[in-house]
């Protein structure tokens, strides 16, 4: 009796474990994320990693990107198999099977010469200056809840550099390539300035739901097959550049 109930048990589980997995990124994390402008097709180095390893894992798969608050929600409702990419803090493992790290990113403050802040040793060094982040991120579990005159109105890293650069906030904070990125793709690198001492050097994980522990294991196995290769260090080199 025993043994028919595990294979009925089998059998009812097979079927969702054989379709293909959706998964799901950020459509604003440039350059890590983003679609293509004609026809919104997923970009970017993380997505180039996560295409590597669920290849390597031997699973059916949908990647599709969008705003990072419909991401999350995707993933809490299990609309999404699996999501990318997490900052490894308390709460994110709190809410969600985290795998990686994918990637590890330096999380900054930029600002322009408009501040006199030039560098910062501790979070209250930044408590007489309007911060702006990206609403919904997590950054850094001591800086997230920390007394600080924070604005989270931008939608996207690249409208939180756009609102620095007119003036709405003394100092951002995100990672410091994808900053630098926009910047750049705003004309105005030379108008903005990163302080010295990073806040943080944040993994950056793909996430499942707390019970998905089968394909966590999966996608772990395949991450690290790649890992010892090289292979996803081929990938980094590529984007570098």
């Amino acid at each position: 009796m025993r043994l028919l109930l595990c294979c009925l048990l089998l059998a009812l589980c097979a079927p969702s474990l054989a379709e293909p997995w959706q998964v799901v990124g950020d459509k604003q994390f440039a350059p890590y994320s983003y679609v293509a402008p004609d026809d919104d097709a997923p970009l970017g180095l993380d997505v180039e990693l996560v295409d590597a390893v669920l290849q390597a894992a031997g699973v059916d798969y949908h990647l599709r990107l969008y705003p990072w608050l419909r991401v999350k929600a995707m993933l809490e409702r299990g609309e999404a198999t699996m999501a990318f990419q997490f900052a490894g803090t308390p709460e994110r493992r709190a809410q969600y099977r985290l795998v990686g790290p994918l990637r590890t990113g330096t999380t900054v403050f930029m600002t322009t010469s408009k501040t006199a802040l030039e560098d910062w040793r501790q979070l209250s060094d930044l408590a007489p200056y309007r911060i702006g982040q990206v609403e919904g991120y997590a950054y850094e579990t001591a800086f997230d809840r920390a007394e600080l005159r924070r604005d989270a109105i931008a939608q996207t890293p690249r409208q939180l550099v756009a609102m620095l650069l007119a003036g709405r906030f003394d100092v951002i904070v995100g990672d410091r390539t994808q900053l630098l990125y926009f910047a750049r793709e705003l004309n105005a690198e030379q108008r903005v300035r990163v302080l010295p001492q990073p806040l943080v050097e944040m993994p950056r994980y793909v996430a499942f739901g707390q019970e998905d522990q089968q394909r966590a294991d999966l996608f772990a196995d395949a991450l690290e097959r790649l890992r010892s290769t090289g292979e996803l260090e081929a990938i980094h080199r590529r984007w570098e550049h």
